[in-house]
């Protein structure tokens, strides 16, 4: 499955990476450039703004 995750602090970044644990392809976006380093490193795909999450993802 793969799936858009708006917003990459605590919670919505450790809920993205039980999802790739999981085998879920994840798309994420956070307006802070410090959280979206740090879930890239979690194997969390970015996007650099919401529709870049849109793009992203099959329709």
């Amino acid at each position: 499955m793969e799936l858009g995750m708006v917003g990459l602090g605590r919670m919505g970044a450790n809920m993205a990476q039980r999802l790739v644990r999981g085998g879920h392809r994840v798309v994420g976006f956070d307006p802070s450039e410090a959280a979206r380093s740090a879930a890239a490193g979690r194997g969390i795909a970015i996007a650099t703004d919401l529709a870049g999450v849109v793009a992203a993802l099959p329709a």
